[in-house]
């Protein structure tokens, strides 16, 4: 493995030498203990980890941790905390100190578009022995909120409880007994907004909602990310309002997004069963260790029994970049997540009169993110569900795994400082999901965990299998595809499947 991590991305320019003195802290994510083996969590017959004994399982290796502990001390950096569980160690230094340590300069970098310049390294940090990742020395935004606001009066217009009837959520559940973790990068709700909200869906039990701090991050409304914060807690509220729901708030980055879903994962006193993340970026553009220390937290979550469900992205196959490769979006390429694709749903009464992948791109009003990863290899559930090569030739993990509605047109009604609006795209179908999945917990009784292999195992039929459309590569046809997936939900038809695969 590199014992190094990426470089600012090649758009960023250098602005200057950091001179703020003010201490830093960063964290130091460790590789697994030796001869760790990770339960197969999953549905029908995989059982979860207990929290109570992860950390002697699963977690650092205690030799790692005081080698980090010997190199901190040689370097003048203070331990501020360490969690054997999660694998972290968080040191806290001068910039010089650090900058002594890992082998950097430290400076202010900015990339076009970015409103604000950002700490960066004017190459890679060397690891100390046993690390991953260290994050923190990097501060550039690593991803954006996967939402649209429509462009023009859309045609048809939802509120979530009006899509969980088309999709056939089913009947007697509420997600009583769930915790759902929404993880995001920015942005804010307002209490008072989530009670008007629920009180015109006539919800006559609102959920609790909770906001937690990660890595200096906190609930801050007042901003367009507040768009993604209300969209992901009002779907989730109104679709199961039986189950709590926390929202870990961090800065986006990605030290910032690795502590808020490592948290998520291990928080011991909410016990999340499902996890819904509406944020992301391509592939290619992050560096590789932060990725691997972001998917191995994503790994943890899976192995504790948490459905983590994440949008694949709205700009179709290219990922929102520029050339004629496609590009899928990350964490959705992660194959421990639920990866949540884009569809346009029209309906004629209480039942659906057409579903097609969501293509708007010609109005720039965008489109499903879905292909095949370059990063992450095809895994075994995935074998015969005809998932192209990925560009170059190799195997990958295909994306997404399922869809639901997303288009802007036929968009979400949702309450928003003050202000009703309709918003659409793929973050909408990462939440709309992650409140199916509370509600399949609840009704089975135990988390469905990492339910990959009983999806691609379901019978036809069970899921809503779209064949029209593309969202510009590739093109949706029978059975999976690289667009919608295995396709949108049929609540009540995928429980009695998961159900019967129990027996």
């Amino acid at each position: 493995m590199s014992t190094r991590t990426s470089t600012p991305p090649a758009a960023a320019g250098y602005v200057g030498p950091h001179t703020d003195p003010a201490p830093l802290e960063i964290t130091v994510v460790l590789r697994r203990r030796a001869g760790a083996v990770l339960p197969a969590s999953g549905w029908p017959r995989g059982a979860a980890a207990a929290r109570a004994d992860f950390a002697q399982r699963c977690g650092a290796d205690p030799g790692d941790l005081e080698a980090v502990r010997r190199f901190a001390r040689s370097h003048a950096l203070t331990e501020s905390g360490a969690d054997v569980g999660r694998r972290v160690i968080h040191l806290r230094a001068s910039p010089a100190a650090l900058e002594a340590a890992f082998g950097v300069r430290l400076g202010r970098y900015r990339v076009p578009g970015l409103a604000a310049d950002y700490l960066s390294c004017d190459h890679p940090p060397a690891l100390p022995p046993g690390a991953l990742a260290v994050l923190g020395l990097d501060r550039r935004p690593v991803a954006h909120p996967h939402m649209r606001r429509p462009h023009s009066t859309p045609a048809q217009t939802y509120t979530p409880l009006e899509v969980g009837a088309l999709y056939g959520y089913p009947a007697g559940t509420d997600g009583s007994g769930q915790s759902v973790a929404i993880i995001e990068l920015g942005g804010g709700f307002s209490s008072a907004d989530l009670a008007t909200y629920f009180a015109g869906l006539k919800i006559a039990h609102p959920p609790a909602v909770t906001a937690v701090g990660v890595a200096g991050g906190s609930n801050t409304p007042g901003g367009d990310a507040d768009g993604e914060v209300m969209l992901d807690i009002e779907v989730i509220g109104a679709l199961a309002p039986g189950a709590a729901i926390a929202v870990y708030f961090a800065p986006n980055t990605d030290q910032g997004f690795f502590e808020a879903v490592s948290q998520a994962a291990h928080d011991s006193a909410r016990h999340n069963t499902v996890m819904s993340i509406s944020w992301g970026g391509p592939e290619s553009s992050g560096t590789a260790n932060a990725r691997t220390a972001l998917a191995s937290a994503l790994e943890d979550a899976a192995a504790l029994g948490v459905t983590v469900t994440v949008a694949s992205g709205d700009s179709g196959s290219s990922d929102g970049l520029t050339g004629t490769t496609p590009h899928v979006d990350f964490p959705a390429s992660s194959p421990y997540v639920l990866a949540c694709g884009g569809t346009k749903l029209v309906a004629s009464g209480a039942r659906i009169a057409s579903e097609v992948v969501w293509n708007e791109t010609a109005t720039g009003e965008g489109a499903s993110g879905g292909g095949v990863s370059v990063e992450f290899a095809q895994p075994a559930w995935q074998a015969r569900a005809g998932v192209p090569k990925a560009p170059g030739g190799k195997s990958g993990r295909g994306v997404p795994d399922v869809a639901g509605n997303a288009d802007p047109q036929t968009g979400y009604r949702v309450l928003v400082d003050g202000q009703s609006q309709v918003i659409g795209g793929t973050s909408a179908v990462a939440p709309l999901w992650a409140a199916l999945i509370a509600r399949l917990n609840e009704k089975l009784g135990t988390p469905l965990g990492d339910l990959h292999e009983a999806l691609y195992q379901l019978p036809a039929g069970t899921l809503r299998d779209i064949v029209s459309g593309n969202n510009g590569a590739y093109a949706a046809g029978p059975g999976w595809d690289a667009c919608t997936g295995l396709g949108s939900p049929d609540g009540t038809a995928l429980l009695s499947a998961l159900a019967a695969q129990k027996r």
